[in-house]
């Protein structure tokens, strides 16, 4: 059984974090808080905008926000792809940019999305009338 994971992030055009060595992580998930350890079954987990939590043997803890996005955990390689992800920064600002850049982008893909969903209905409505018209 291994006692390291091997932590990678991936955002849509880049690898965002690389990490070895890694002893646990803690994440959010829709579910709640999920903590991985190297021990653990393996995973797939969707996740929600957070604050992601690693320790490792050469950095200690590490905090970085994450966007929504989904976390693989397969032997002792654990994979998460998110949208976005902010780090380097204190743990309070790190929550406000959680709050402020990814609960917003999301607040305004649900508008635009029922937005679509009237428009789509509104087409289709009106095609059925020109069809039985």
């Amino acid at each position: 059984m291994p006692n390291h994971m091997r932590l990678k992030i991936l955002l849509p055009f880049k690898v965002f974090a690389q990490k070895e060595g890694v002893k646990r992580i803690v994440a959010k998930t829709t579910q709640g808080f999920l903590g991985l350890l190297p021990g653990r079954l393996d995973c797939v987990v969707a996740l929600t905008p957070g604050i992601l939590t690693w320790e490792s043997e050469s950095e200690g803890e590490v905090v970085v926000a994450v966007d929504e996005g989904i976390l693989v955990k397969a032997g002792a390689d654990v994979f998460i792809s998110v949208r976005n992800a902010i780090g380097g920064t204190d743990l309070g600002k790190l929550h406000e940019a959680v709050r402020e850049e990814f609960m917003k982008s999301n607040e305004q893909e649900d508008t635009m999305r029922i937005a679509l969903t009237k428009l789509e209905s509104g087409f289709i409505s009106r095609f059925a009338e020109l069809q039985h018209g």
